[in-house]
């Protein structure tokens, strides 16, 4: 049994309840839920008590220092079979990272441990990753996102790396590292020991310059199958160097995020040759880069290839016109395996989602879900967006949030949603304005049609 009551208001009454229920549930969340040092002691103690209890997330509770210290003393307890602790923005500093090392160093089912969101600072994570290389340690999967970590806390994480073969995912985003600690991060990936994943180092403060390192890892660790490295400054040259080491047969990576890079449409050049010819890529994030249409065409050129197996693309706020929709749907009404394409944020227009409209009736593509909300939209392409909505079954998902199609296209979505074709699930429309009448029947449609959700 699972209990989910997070972002809920628990007074005395409510909560001497809800703990003697506790005993029987296997996860527990009470993420948002205004805790307080009393709440932790009982919590505490079903960890002592719960031996079916695997899983426990506490975000967003003001745990601090001391309340850490009651819930490690229940994580110690021998009946303790704890595997996922989720504790991110608790109010942590490094006062509780010795009681944090002795749960690390004790606790073998242990196998989860998320303190994003708190300011351990560099000798907190020192402490924290002395646990960490303790062989009683058993951690498969490590975050430690916004915790204020530096360049000197890398050498521990790369000997976990080393030393630590069960370690299979580690987030350390929106610290400050540098090229020089992701060089040394990556030296401990490539160890013949390392298994690891996945790898998530978004907003690190590295450049092109540690490239040439994460290509390395990508072409010699076949393990590794989730690299994000977003809102890091790594611009084209960065690109062509990832892409080189991408490229070898050794790589498996599936999941390639590249947000905020600096990319231009020079760089979409290697990525849409890297698309054409590593089927292993499932997912790639290309948001917040200077694409434009040039960059859009070359993409296309890479989503058209036979080899291409690319499942998910993220491209918003990208500059992107309708002129580059033509070649978009073309590459769309030729590839059958992309599920996702999330293209709002750019100034589409009608003409240019009424194009890709057009490749996605193709029989040939699959597409589940489609965004292309804030782009520029009115009433003048709801009746293609209506033609796919009842046209195309295997659609799932359409978004046309902050769009200005009012009265007349909202009907037209409404009517395509009724058609007996139609298998939509979340129509959402953000921010979309229209007249209650309209609102009247279009809020029907939850009802009327079993298994859709009006998203607004």
């Amino acid at each position: 049994m699972d209990l989910d009551i997070q972002s809920t208001e628990l007074n005395a009454a409510k909560w001497k309840e809800l703990v003697s229920s506790l005993h029987q549930y296997k996860t527990i969340r009470l993420d948002d839920c205004s805790l307080s040092t009393k709440h932790f002691k009982d919590i505490s103690t079903v960890l002592t008590k719960n031996q079916v209890l695997t899983e426990l997330k506490l975000n967003n509770n003001e745990v601090g220092d001391s309340g850490m210290d009651v819930l490690c003393k229940g994580l110690l307890h021998p009946s303790c079979k704890l595997q996922k602790l989720w504790l991110q923005n608790c109010n942590l500093t490094e006062a509780c990272c010795e009681h944090l090392r002795s749960v690390l160093s004790s606790k073998t089912s242990l196998t989860e441990l998320h303190l994003g969101d708190n300011t351990l600072g560099e000798s907190g994570a020192k402490v924290l990753c002395q646990g960490l290389l303790d062989p009683n340690c058993k951690l498969e999967s490590l975050q430690l996102d916004y915790c204020e970590l530096s360049a000197a806390n890398v050498e521990a994480l790369s000997s976990a790396l080393r030393t630590k073969p069960s370690l299979k995912e580690l987030s350390l985003c929106n610290n400050s590292f540098g090229d020089a600690a992701v060089k040394l991060l990556c030296q401990g990936v490539q160890d013949s020991k390392c298994n690891l994943q996945t790898l998530r180092l978004e907003n690190c403060d590295f450049t092109a310059e540690s490239c040439g390192d994460l290509g390395t890892i990508l072409s010699t660790k076949p393990s590794l199958t989730e690299l994000c490295i977003g809102e890091n400054k790594i611009g084209d040259r960065g690109v062509a160097l990832l892409c080189q080491g991408a490229l070898n047969p050794n790589c498996h990576v599936q999941k390639l995020w590249l947000w905020e890079c600096g990319i231009t449409a020079h760089g979409c050049k290697d990525l849409s040759n890297l698309l054409g010819n590593k089927e292993t890529i499932k997912e790639i994030s290309l948001i917040g880069n200077d694409v434009k249409d040039q960059g859009m065409d070359f993409l296309s050129q890479g989503l058209k290839n036979p080899k291409c197996k690319l499942q998910s693309i993220w491209l918003r706020e990208c500059g992107l016109t309708g002129t580059c929709c033509k070649s978009l749907s073309q590459a769309l009404s030729t590839n059958g395996t992309l599920k996702e394409l999330h293209i709002g944020g750019n100034q589409l227009d009608d003409a240019g989602v009424v194009q890709i409209c057009e490749g996605v009736l193709s029989p040939t593509c699959n597409l589940q879900s489609l965004s292309v909300g804030q782009s520029k939209l009115t009433a003048a392409c709801c009746d293609k967006l209506a033609e796919v909505i009842a046209g195309k079954p295997s659609l799932q998902e359409l978004d046309v949030s902050y769009s200005h199609i009012g009265d007349e296209g909202a009907m037209k979505l409404c009517e395509a949603v009724k058609n007996p074709n139609c298998h939509l699930k979340y129509l959402i429309l953000y921010d979309t304005f229209w007249t209650t009448p309209v609102d009247k029947e279009l809020k029907a449609l939850d009802e009327l049609k079993p298994g859709f959700k009006l998203v607004t």
